[in-house]
């Protein structure tokens, strides 16, 4: 073999050899969230993408062996050209043939290991890490073709190196991981965070991961600090609360001082003008949905939405009632503070036993 067909093998086996490392971490680094939207409409590429990441094992067992038989073909063809290149003119120029044997085999093997890193190995692998999701889709058809072609040396591969791994005691996996942990999530939360790419979605991001971090216990009113209505309260005095107030609903007691359910203010306005001088009737009160106060944050938004209840009387393990839950509050752990346009500074949570016409304590 003339040194330049040594040459032209060695650009050749550079490019095989690229092409089994960008596979390699496609086949890695690809994630199944982008290709399977391609799946469902029926692309080829994209259904063979994901027969490729599903058994990554074999993937990779192919990529393996073509990366050393192309790493031993470079150096047993490509650089005894470059070699033989480099010693003819270092013997012509009168330097004894052991020094210029040397100094051109070293030459030679300098350069092959560059253009064999550099061009063999670093791009191919950056550009597959850098447009994973492109190059998968790109390179896993010649993968999958190249395994039926040479399925008894990859089987025979996998199968050992699997029964190694086992002997380690470690399981090996027939596909990459693409799911995580919540603590995983928060963790990339952060770190997109700290590098820009989740200024503005972050918080709630954070909030919807640590939802089930609370209980109804922790964000419930106690019961000294609610506010609430008593028994009599007319539509007027209703009315009048809800402009000191700013809120929409009120928890409302019986005669006894029981937590009877609440009213909102569309249900007041409801009432006839006839009736306006008159207590609010009880057949007008919204039942309160019942929670436990060791209830997890989800559970509680999941039992208020099936009831169609915004408020939920909070019970201890003795089915006493210890506090009121209001689905502001458990809005307002997802999105951070909501601040209500019509609610008066100063009332949130304030007791109104001494406000005029008797209102006693207001809710939401």
């Amino acid at each position: 073999m003339s040194d330049w067909m040594g040459i032209a093998w060695l650009v050749v086996l550079l490019m095989a050899n690229a092409f089994f490392v960008a596979g390699e971490f496609a086949v890695m680094s690809a994630r199944r969230s982008q290709i399977e939207p391609l799946a469902e409409t029926g692309n080829k590429r994209a259904l063979n993408a994901l027969k490729a990441m599903e058994n990554v094992s074999i993937m990779l067992a192919i990529c393996q062996l073509g990366i050393t038989v192309c790493s031993l073909l470079i150096l047993n063809v490509a650089e005894p050209a470059i070699h033989h290149l480099f010693a003819v003119p270092l013997e012509a120029l009168g330097i004894p043939e052991p020094i210029s044997d040397t100094v051109a085999f070293l030459l030679a093997l300098l350069i092959v290991t560059f253009l064999h890193v550099t061009f063999g190995e670093m791009v191919p692998k950056n550009m597959a890490v850098s447009v994973a999701d492109k190059a998968v889709l790109l390179l896993a058809t010649p993968l999958l073709w190249l395994s039926k072609i040479t399925k008894p040396i990859v089987f025979s591969l996998n199968w050992i190196a699997n029964h190694a791994l086992r002997l380690m005691g470690v399981e090996p996996k027939d596909e990459v991981t693409s799911s995580y942990t919540i603590e995983e999530v928060q963790s990339i939360v952060e770190e997109s965070t700290k590098h820009g790419t989740l200024d503005d979605d972050a918080g709630i991001l954070s909030s919807a991961l640590e939802f089930s971090d609370y209980t109804v216990e922790n964000i419930m009113v106690k019961l000294e600090e609610l506010v609430t209505l008593p028994a009599d309260t007319t539509p007027k005095s209703f009315e009048k609360a809800v402009g000191r107030t700013g809120f929409s609903r009120f928890v409302m007691l019986d005669e006894d001082e029981a937590y009877a359910g609440y009213l909102h203010l569309k249900d007041v306005l409801a009432i006839p003008d006839s009736l306006y001088g008159e207590p609010i009737s009880v057949t007008r009160l919204r039942s309160m949905a019942n929670l436990k106060a060791t209830a997890e944050i989800e559970d509680a938004l999941a039992v208020m939405q099936r009831t169609g209840s915004h408020v939920a009387r909070v019970l201890d393990e003795g089915n006493s009632t210890i506090g009121i839950l209001f689905f502001e509050d458990v809005l307002e752990q997802l999105v951070g503070e909501i601040h209500d346009a019509t609610q008066q500074q100063g009332y949130r949570r304030r007791n109104l036993l001494d406000e005029e016409d008797s209102e006693s304590r207001a809710s939401r």
